[in-house]
């Protein structure tokens, strides 16, 4: 038995569609996803804002590894908004930066949909 969830794709494919979705969500602080999805990109996404508390050179190092590169101004801003912005806001906290909200069945398929949120979002 696996510790994660494969989502029907290969290891690389998963990584990339993670990075896409943990760049997204710190851009926008709420994104529509799958439940499945929703529930494997929670745990990155509390470990990258938890590394983002540290704040030093290497934790912002290992935060530009993971997170989107395609398009650079895009990058740099869910990098400087996770420092600069996150990572202050949840200072005090100790965990459980995430909340999944249910929204119901997709049309076309009937998958659960849920919103992933940070939690204290703007």
């Amino acid at each position: 038995m696996a510790a994660y969830k494969k989502l029907n794709r290969d290891s690389s494919s998963r990584k990339a569609l993670f990075r896409d979705l943990v760049t997204d969500l710190f851009i926008h602080e709420r994104i529509q996803t799958t439940e499945a999805k929703a529930k494997e990109l929670r745990s990155i996404a509390e470990k990258l804002i938890t590394l983002a508390k540290r704040g030093d050179l290497h934790a912002r190092r290992q935060v530009a590894t993971f997170v989107r590169r395609e398009q650079a101004n895009e990058n740099q801003d869910a990098i400087q908004k996770l420092f600069s912005d996150l990572a202050p806001r949840y200072a005090e906290r100790q965990g459980g930066y995430t909340r999944i909200l249910k929204l119901g069945p997709r049309r076309g398929d009937a998958a659960p949909m849920v919103y992933l949120e940070l939690v204290d979002r703007a």
